[in-house]
């Protein structure tokens, strides 16, 4: 079982709402966070973060240090960016809150956007569907399959279920590019 992480993060989790709330007094406590702690948070090295910074889909620090927005913005592209390109990940976070370093563009506030991406995972998470679904679908099909040695089936097992994911991911993919394609063609209206 993969364990729960919170996303952009290299923290664990509970099934608690407010996820980002766990940040706010670090932040506050240390009138924002430097560098090097944002990078012990997000398991991100310190030239990946300035990169973002530089390439503008992070809000420049502010005397040094990230508060917030910033952390909220730099969890979402840490969450992303298995799956997703860096360019297609900051061209995303343009069309929903436009500059980085402009909040009177904004839709919605980073930290609001990142709890509701949270809330989202977390709920999918605890449903858990899709791995139990795959996994009950594996063991049903493969019922008969007696192997060469005791962990055979095991291994059989999560060869299908990394293949079965690694295709389902590449299906989300797909699904995801067309949402990104529509959100697009709104942003460009």
């Amino acid at each position: 079982m993969q364990e729960k992480l919170i996303p952009g993060t290299v923290l664990h989790y509970s099934d608690e709402s407010g996820i980002f709330s766990v940040f706010k007094p670090m932040i506050t406590a240390a009138k924002g966070l430097t560098l090097g702690q944002v990078c012990s948070i997000t398991g991100l090295s310190p030239s990946t973060i300035q990169n973002w910074v530089k390439r503008g889909f992070v809000a420049h620090p502010i005397n040094k240090k990230y508060f917030s927005r910033q952390l909220a913005r730099i969890l979402l592209i840490s969450s992303l960016r298995e799956c997703m390109q860096i360019d297609r990940i900051g061209e995303l976070m343009k069309m929903v809150n436009g500059s980085a370093d402009d909040e009177s563009d904004d839709i919605i506030s980073e930290e609001a956007l990142y709890e509701y991406f949270c809330e989202i995972i977390r709920c999918m998470d605890s449903q858990g569907t899709f791995h139990t679904e795959a996994k009950e679908i594996i063991e049903r099909t493969i019922s008969e399959y007696t192997g060469p040695d005791s962990g055979a089936k095991e291994r059989l097992t999560l060869a299908l279920l990394t293949m079965v994911s690694t295709y389902m991911s590449g299906k989300l993919k797909q699904e995801a590019d067309g949402y990104f394609n529509k959100i697009k063609e709104l942003s460009e209206k």
